[in-house]
C-alpha cells in the first residue's frame, strides 16, 4: 500500500465529487494534489494544502474549501480525524490498520516496494565522469561518477528508461599534449636522459609504463618517425592504456556506462558531425561571422581582435555569443560539445543530463543555449520544460571534495601529482563508505571526505550506522530462530502476522517512516536528488535502532518475547520490512546491504 498516493488519490476524486455537486466551479482544473507529513506529529498522520492552492483558480478563500473537502474526508474509511488548521491546511489522522497494511506491502512487494511509474518508461541519457583520459581518476571524478551513478540507479527506479554515458575527450590539443608526453616517456624508457618535464606536459609517472610499452612494442623504430607521427602513436598508446585504468577505477566503484562515446569519432570514417552540427544552426539563422568583445579578464597581450564563426547564443540566455571556429579554420572545443550534444539529439531520448565538474560551471550557459538551439526552440529551457518542448537537459554540478584524515588535508598519490587518485581513496576504505559519504551531501555543495571518519564503527559514521541497521535486522532473526525455529523471514507466520499486536508509538513511528520510502524516492528522482536517499535512510537506522534500544529499558519491548509467539512475529514482520526498505534505498546508492558487519 502507497499511503500517500492512495490519499492523493482519494482527495483528487472528493474534489470531483464537489465540482459534481456544485460545491467548487465546475470549470476548475485541478492540480497535482500533494499529501505530505506533517512538521509536528502532533497535529496527525498526513497533511494536505489542497485548498490553499485551489482558493485563487476556484475565487474561493482557502478555508471555506478546507472545510468542504474535510467533511468528504471524514467519511473515508480509513480517516479517523480531520482538522482544519490556519487559513486552510488539513491535517488527516488515520486508522491505525493502515499501517499494517503498509508493513504487509513492503513485504508483498520486496525489492519492488517504492518503485514508481513517474518516469512513464520515458528515456533518459546520462553522461557523467567523462574524465579526460590524461591521467588517473581523481576525487573530484569519484564524485561526480558516484553521484552521475546513483542518479541513474534512482531515475531507473522512478520508472525511466536510463542510459549511462561517458563522454571520451580524446581530440584537441590536451590529448596531443598527451602524445608528446608519451613519447618523452619513450624516449626514456630507451635510456635517454629526458631531464626536467617541460611545462605543459604531463609530468606524472603514470606514463612511465606506457613508455616502457611503446619501448617494448617499438624498439628504436619510433625515433626515425616525424614528431607528428610519434605523437599519434603516443596518444593512441597512451588513451588506451589510461581508458583501461579508468573502466578499472570505475568497476572498482561498481559503476558501468552503457555507452563510451569518442570525440574523435565525430570526425573520423567520413563523418563530420560537427561540421553538421553547425549546418543545422545556421539552416536556423543561428550562425554569423563577427566579431566578440575583448573578455574583462582577458589579457591584453594575447587578445586578437577578428572576425569568427559565431554562435548567436545570447539569443538563448548566454551572456555573449560563441566561437565555434578558430582563425586557423580549426573547430573550438565549444563546436566540439555543440556536436556532441547534436549527435545525442539525433539518437532521440526524451531527457537529457550533463553531470560537470565544478570547474566547469560557467560553461552551463553556452551548453544550455546550444541545446535549446539544438532542440528546436527559442525559448528558455525553463520556458520550454512547462509548455512541453521535445527535449530537455539538466546540467548538474557537483562540487570539489576535500580528502581529509582527522581533520587534516590529505595529498596521497605520488604516481598521480599534485592530486588524489580516486583508486587510492577506494583502496584505503572500501567501496561503500566512498560511495555512501559522496552521496550524504547535495551534489552543488563542497564535501570534505575524512578517512579516519568513514570506517569508525559508531553512530556518527552514516554508512556504517545504515549498514549495522540491515545486519542488525538479519541477526534479529537469527536469535528470534533459536526462540521459535518456524518464524523466519518467509515464513507464513511472520507475512502473515497479526499486524494489530504493533501499537507501541515506536513502532507506529518506525512503519510511517517505512510508507514515506516510495514518495521520497520519486522526488528525490524528479528533482535529481540521491542524496535525499541517503539522508532517508539515516534517520531509518537511527528510528530502527532506537526501537532496539527501547528494549533495553523496556523488556515488554524487545523484538522477541519467548512467551508471546504472536507479537514476536509482527515485530519480525517490521524488522524484515524495515530491512527490505534498507536494502532498497542502500541498492540505489550502488551500496552493500550486509547481513553481517565485520
Amino acid at each position: 500500500m502507497n499511503v500517500y498516493q492512495h490519499v492523493e488519490g482519494r482527495i483528487a476524486a472528493l474534489l470531483q465529487e464537489l465540482k459534481a455537486e456544485g460545491a467548487l466551479p465546475a470549470d476548475l482544473v485541478l492540480p497535482a494534489i500533494e499529501v505530505e507529513a506533517p512538521r509536528d506529529s502532533t497535529h496527525g498522520d498526513l497533511a494536505t494544502n489542497a485548498a490553499m492552492v485551489l482558493a485563487k483558480p476556484a475565487k474561493m478563500k482557502p478555508r471555506d474549501i478546507a472545510e468542504l473537502l474535510g467533511a468528504k474526508l471524514s467519511a473515508e474509511p480509513d480517516v479517523v480525524k480531520v482538522d482544519v488548521a490556519g487559513p486552510g491546511f488539513l491535517n488527516l489522522t488515520l486508522d491505525t490498520s493502515v499501517w499494517g497494511r503498509v508493513v504487509k506491502a513492503v513485504l508483498a512487494a520486496g525489492k519492488d516496494y517504492g518503485r514508481g511509474g513517474a518516469g512513464r518508461g520515458e528515456s533518459v541519457n546520462i553522461e557523467y565522469v567523462s574524465a579526460n583520459p590524461t591521467g588517473p581518476m581523481h576525487v573530484g571524478h569519484c564524485r561526480g561518477a558516484v553521484f552521475g551513478d546513483a542518479l541513474g540507479n534512482l531515475l531507473d527506479f522512478a520508472g525511466y528508461k536510463v542510459t549511462r554515458e561517458y563522454y571520451i575527450n580524446d581530440a584537441g590539443a590536451q590529448v596531443d599534449k598527451l602524445g608528446r608526453s608519451a613519447i618523452l616517456r619513450y624516449r626514456e624508457a630507451l635510456g635517454e636522459a629526458i631531464g626536467d618535464i617541460p611545462e605543459g606536459l604531463y609530468p606524472g609517472d603514470y606514463l612511465k609504463p606506457i613508455g616502457a610499452a611503446l619501448a617494448k612494442t617499438y624498439g628504436n623504430a619510433l625515433l626515425e618517425k616525424s614528431p607528428g607521427e610519434q605523437m599519434v602513436i603516443g596518444r593512441d598508446a597512451a588513451i588506451a592504456a589510461l581508458m583501461e585504468e579508468i573502466r578499472a577505477d570505475l568497476a572498482a566503484l561498481n559503476i558501468r556506462h552503457d555507452v563510451f562515446f569518442s570525440e574523435r569519432s565525430m570526425t573520423t570514417g567520413g563523418r563530420d558531425q560537427v561540421k553538421a552540427s553547425i549546418a543545422d544552426l545556421k539552416s536556423r539563422g543561428l550562425i554569423f561571422e563577427g566579431r566578440l568583445e575583448k573578455p574583462k579578464d582577458h589579457d591584453d597581450g594575447e587578445w586578437e581582435d577578428r572576425e569568427q564563426t559565431l554562435f548567436r547564443s545570447t539569443e538563448f540566455g548566454d551572456d555573449t555569443d560563441r566561437a565555434l571556429m578558430k582563425s586557423d579554420g580549426s573547430y573550438t572545443y565549444f563546436a566540439g560539445d555543440v556536436a556532441y550534444h547534436f549527435d545525442k539529439l539525433e539518437r532521440g531520448f526524451d531527457h537529457y543530463i550533463d553531470v560537470l565538474g565544478a570547474d566547469h560551471t560557467g560553461y552551463i550557459p553556452r551548453l544550455v543555449a546550444a541545446f535549446a538551439a539544438l532542440a528546436g526552440g527559442k525559448a528558455s529551457l525553463k520556458e520550454r520544460k512547462t509548455t512541453g518542448g521535445k527535449a530537455d537537459l539538466d546540467v548538474l554540478v557537483c562540487q570539489l571534495v576535500k580528502v581529509m584524515r582527522a581533520g587534516e588535508i590529505v595529498r596521497m598519490s605520488k604516481r598521480a601529482g599534485t592530486f588524489v587518485a580516486l583508486r587510492d581513496v577506494v583502496d584505503e576504505v572500501g567501496r561503500d563508505p566512498v560511495r555512501f559519504m559522496m552521496l550524504y551531501r547535495k551534489n552543488d555543495a563542497p564535501l570534505d571526505f575524512d578517512l579516519a571518519k568513514v570506517v569508525e564503527q559508531s553512530k556518527d559514521n552514516p554508512i556504517f550506522y545504515v549498514q549495522y541497521a540491515h545486519a542488525r535486522a538479519a541477526s534479529v532473526f537469527g536469535k528470534a530462530g533459536e526462540v521459535f525455529p518456524d518464524l523466519t523471514r518467509q515464513s507464513k507466520a511472520v507475512v502473515n502476522a497479526d499486524l494489530a499486536r504493533l501499537d507501541d508509538p515506536g513502532e507506529i513511528a518506525l512503519i510511517k517512516q517505512l510508507a514515506q520510502f516510495p514518495k521520497l524516492a520519486t522526488s528525490a528522482a524528479l528533482a535529481r536528488e540521491p542524496h535525499r536517499v541517503a539522508f532517508y535512510l539515516y534517520d531509518l537506522a537511527s528510528n530502527f535502532h532506537g526501537q532496539w534500544s527501547r528494549g533495553n529499558d523496556s523488556p515488554h519491548l524487545r523484538f522477541i518475547q519467548a512467551d508471546d509467539r504472536d507479537v514476536t512475529a509482527a515485530r519480525l514482520a517490521l524488522i524484515a520490512a524495515t530491512q527490505q526498505v534498507i536494502s532498497s534505498g542502500l541498492a540505489i546508492l550502488g551500496v552493500e546491504a550486509p547481513d553481517v558487519m565485520r
